[in-house]
């Protein structure tokens, strides 16, 4: 009785890197705008990223652009994008001037938290000027 071998090749299909994504905005809807834009880019990634790094960048997100539109000149562009490792969002302004800590106001109301969250949530940051204004790129693992 004969043997009949039959070599079976398994095809890999790499996951195409997704698209990446941008939003502007200049009022206070954006800011949501901008937090749907996030959830919507993690949703789209493959492999998708674990829960807690996509609420992360939402939050990240979310700072960056309240940011800008408080403190930036009230308009924004918020840049997703991703690559094996890591997941980007990039937020530009028209304000030249670099984001600072200033003291958490822990009774009034007044904010002073955004910053420091950002730092801490980020494993990498970097702000680069540009012509009328800045971006801020704010870098999380995947």
């Amino acid at each position: 009785m004969g043997c009949t071998r039959i070599n079976s090749t398994r095809t890999t299909i790499a996951p195409t890197p997704p698209v990446p994504t941008a939003v502007q905005g200049d009022t206070a809807a954006g800011i949501s705008e901008a937090r749907q834009a996030a959830r919507a880019f993690t949703d789209s990634l493959t492999p998708a990223p674990g829960p807690d790094m996509a609420d992360t960048l939402v939050l990240v997100v979310s700072e960056l652009v309240t940011n800008a539109l408080r403190h930036g000149g009230g308009h924004y562009t918020l840049e997703l994008s991703a690559g094996p490792d890591t997941v980007t969002a990039a937020v530009s302004d028209p304000n030249p001037a670099h984001p600072r800590e200033r003291t958490p106001d822990l009774n009034g109301g007044s904010g002073g938290f955004g910053w420091h969250m950002i730092r801490r949530l980020t494993n990498h940051l970097t702000i680069t000027p540009r012509s009328g204004g800045k971006t801020i790129h704010a870098q999380l693992p995947r």
